[in-house]
């Protein structure tokens, strides 16, 4: 039911997330799951998101049955020649992908912020949690070739 939800979820996140990989790390059926996002706004990066995924039987021994895990893991890379659309500028940057990790508190996102100094887009991925926060994140960075920066503003 909760891969249901999950699902549910998905629909309305910014981008789509595509599974690339499966890898089990028990004998209960705790997986880690890679996706790929495509950022919708900048064509030519992907990243690649990795995640815990907790089996029925763990939810049923632990009795956490709608919550995830925030750890997550992220890398990103130029897939093809890099065309920025119309991106958030500013320090908060904005969502490229979200999805729930728990009932209704948790949800993991992964960030874009353009670091206009540098000529670097960074995606950062975090858990957001309305109780408190989470300090497990990732980031990763694509540098951008003269000619693809965002001009001045």
């Amino acid at each position: 039911m909760l891969k249901w939800i999950a699902a549910a979820a998905l629909v309305a996140t910014p981008a789509p997330a595509d599974v690339v990989g499966q890898v089990g790390v028990d004998w209960v059926g705790n997986d880690i799951i890679i996706e790929a996002i495509a950022d919708p706004e900048v064509q030519g990066v992907t990243c690649h998101l990795a995640y815990f995924d907790r089996s029925v039987i763990d939810r049923l021994s632990q009795g956490n049955w709608f919550e995830d895990p925030s750890n997550s893991a992220i890398e990103c890379a130029r897939t093809g020649p890099i065309r920025i659309g119309d991106i958030r500028r500013g320090p908060k940057g904005e969502d490229v992908f979200s999805a729930s990790r728990s009932l209704i508190f948790k949800s993991l996102r992964v960030k874009r912020i353009y670091d206009e100094q540098n000529q670097v887009l960074v995606y950062l991925v975090h858990a957001e949690q309305v109780k408190q926060g989470s300090a497990k994140m990732s980031i990763s960075t694509v540098a951008l070739e003269p000619g693809e920066a965002l001009p001045a503003r």
